[in-house]
């Protein structure tokens, strides 16, 4: 398979894969090319730079992905700063009164040592560590 990159007379970009370079000639020949975005059919080839990976292509690639992470996870924080309640280091002693019924259920995040984690997992109340990433700013610690 062929990859091109195609443009319009309307300086449209977008991609077209063929079978073959002759394939693509055929196609354009008989009208069978049209732009997806305007639907012209004064379609041809755009110049294209050969495929080549780069290190400085392979960091603008590593650079945008951890972009759109960072944006989901600012997405999540959001979610979880409107929706949930910070608890601070009573999560253990929150997450078992939600789970035994003696407080309202609602979601909650704060802090917990690992031997009170494995003490709600035994008991059967469901708890998960949130990355730093994910916890909301107002409730990590302040660094002097």
């Amino acid at each position: 398979m062929i990859r091109y990159t195609l443009i319009c007379d309307h300086d449209h970009e977008f991609e077209g894969w063929f079978s073959s370079s002759s394939d693509y000639d055929d196609q354009a020949k008989s009208g069978l090319l049209t732009c997806p975005i305007c639907e012209s059919v004064n379609v041809e080839k755009a110049i294209m730079a050969p495929a080549i990976k780069t290190a400085r292509k392979v960091e603008a690639r590593s650079e945008k992905a951890k972009m759109a992470m960072n944006t989901v996870a600012a997405k999540i924080r959001d979610e979880i700063s409107k929706n949930c309640e910070d608890v601070g280091d009573k999560f253990a002693e929150e997450a078992r009164a939600i789970h035994y019924g003696e407080k309202v259920a609602r979601g909650i995040y704060g802090s917990t040592t690992p031997e009170e984690s494995a003490s709600l997992s035994e008991e059967g109340i469901e708890a998960h560590p949130l990355p730093d990433i994910l916890v909301p700013e107002k409730s990590k610690p302040k660094l002097n």
